[in-house]
């Protein structure tokens, strides 16, 4: 299994992941041509979708979902809610799966979960990818970590987690107050230290890879989230994703 970060924050998000000749995208919150661009900055040398995957219809993750779409003539899947707030802006789709959370797909040696997770979104979604011998979590946009969340993300083999924002600098820092509100909120974005206690619980022996996702480009830096990490974790590489290049595509056994 590979998996790409080509986009990681507020601007942007967007992820690959390829197993034994199967590629599927999840989300893509940058133009179609930025995302073709990050992809060969990522070495991820692979053919092209058989599916895009959209947690919530958010323009950092929607926005070039329904151009990629089209261009590949993949499905895209998403939860029901999401399928209809996000209707518009994706535009005319080669085929629409409404793909209830709590559902799961077969995608050739791949199987995808979704589940439900608390964001203000209409009816967003974390996936769990999961192939012979390994799973791969993925849940950024979400403001807390109840049971379903840390079952859901337990013994994974590598995770893609939010750790959005350190709580010093955001209520310090320049955003208007009720911004900062919803950003803290039930249903906004995880902090370093509550994405540290979420990492804490779910982490095993067998996990090998964190990338920290969705970090605040002015209300965070990546050594304060690498910093939070390291301090409940021991042994996984741990990689901050960035917003304005994509990581070298990263390997799980």
């Amino acid at each position: 299994m590979r998996v790409a970060v080509l986009a990681s924050g507020s601007r942007g998000n967007a992820v690959v992941v390829e197993h034994d000749g199967m590629v599927l995208y999840f989300d893509s919150g940058i133009s179609g041509s930025e995302h073709a661009r990050r992809l060969r900055q990522s070495g991820l040398d692979c053919p092209p979708p058989s599916a895009v995957f959209l947690s919530h219809e958010h323009s950092d993750h929607l926005k070039g979902v329904g151009v990629l779409a089209r261009r590949y003539g993949a499905p895209v899947y998403t939860s029901p809610g999401t399928a209809e707030a996000a209707a518009t802006r994706l535009g005319k789709l080669p085929e629409l799966v409404r793909m209830p959370n709590g559902d799961t797909v077969d995608m050739g040696p791949l199987q995808v979960s979704s589940f439900s997770v608390p964001h203000d979104a209409a009816d967003p979604s974390g996936y769990v990818i999961q192939w012979r011998g390994g799973r791969l979590g993925i849940a950024t946009d979400l403001g807390t970590a109840g049971p379903l969340v840390r079952a859901r993300l337990s013994d994974c083999t590598a995770l893609l987690l939010e750790f959005n924002h350190d709580l010093e600098m955001l209520w310090n820092g320049s955003y208007p107050w009720r911004l900062k509100q919803r950003i803290a909120s039930s249903t906004g974005h995880l902090s370093n230290e509550s994405a540290a206690e979420l990492l804490e619980s779910v982490g095993h022996g067998r996990l090998e890879l964190v990338v920290l996702a969705h970090l605040s480009a002015e209300n965070n830096r990546p050594e304060l989230a690498v910093s939070a990490a390291r301090e409940v974790l021991e042994g996984p590489a741990v990689y901050a994703g960035l917003q304005d290049r994509a990581l070298v595509a990263l390997d799980i056994e």
